[in-house]
């Protein structure tokens, strides 16, 4: 980053449920002026109890992201950090979680499990892209996925084919932008991330991931230079079991 240091940096957080809502708590924790999207009135409530700038958004739609940038920069003078902690699917996903088996799988499986996330983070990265290339300062992209983008597992490779998309989009962008300044990463989750509810009642589970310690990763990415970008940053809990 080039900003002083007594810029106050602006982020906007995709996703404002679990890991976004804990992304956007971090974030203004730190003094970072911030703009949480999300669909729903509720999630939207969170946002503003949270410290935030809540604007209503649709990160599957390229106008709607692109108009949510322009607003937050209008508020807080520019965009430094844009994160997509958004899961978004198609379909009613009915049946087996991930698709299930490949040769017992509905016709309808793979826009539901495969098409709708990698068509998502396209549209993210593409809308987010643009802007900060028009916007002309440097910057820090963060796409977030499941571990399934490292590797399938029998029974959820729809679910996988869409993180493998998420992954090869997130890895072209962050080689099209780092000459421009901006720093493209893909946070890979490698397990199922605890609702923060349950965390708030103190009912752990080491085997799911820390939405509040995922935040902090969020925040190491944003934080790192142009001589140290990490690209790709996978956190796995140490834990026996994965829980998906």
């Amino acid at each position: 980053m080039t900003e002083s240091a007594n810029a106050r940096r602006s982020a906007v957080v995709f996703g404002a449920r679990n890991l976004g809502r804990a992304v956007i708590e971090l974030l203004v924790a730190e003094d970072w002026a911030v703009t949480g999207v999300a669909r729903s009135e509720a999630t939207l409530a969170g946002v503003t109890s949270a410290g935030a700038l809540a604007i209503q958004g649709d990160v599957t739609d390229q106008a709607s992201v692109r108009e949510v940038l322009e607003a937050a920069a209008a508020a807080h003078s520019g965009v430094q950090l844009v994160v997509n902690a958004a899961a978004a699917y198609g379909g009613d996903r009915s049946g087996p979680f991930g698709g299930g088996p490949i040769a017992e799988a509905p016709a309808d499986a793979f826009d539901s499990w495969a098409a709708a996330p990698a068509r998502s983070a396209f549209t993210f990265l593409s809308a987010t892209s643009a802007f900060l290339l028009a916007q002309g300062t440097p910057a820090t992209i963060v796409q977030a996925t499941g571990g399934s983008s490292r590797r399938a597992a029998a029974g959820r490779g729809l679910w996988a084919a869409g993180a493998f998309g998420v992954r090869a989009l997130t890895q072209a962008a962050a080689l099209e932008l780092r000459g421009q300044g901006i720093h493209v990463a893909l946070l890979i989750i490698d397990a199922g991330i605890q609702p923060l509810a349950e965390l708030d009642a103190r009912e752990g589970n080491e085997a799911m991931a820390d939405p509040r310690e995922l935040a902090a990763s969020v925040l190491y990415l944003a934080d790192q230079g142009a001589r140290s970008a990490t690209h790709e940053l996978q956190v796995t809990p140490l834990a026996e079991r994965w829980v998906p």
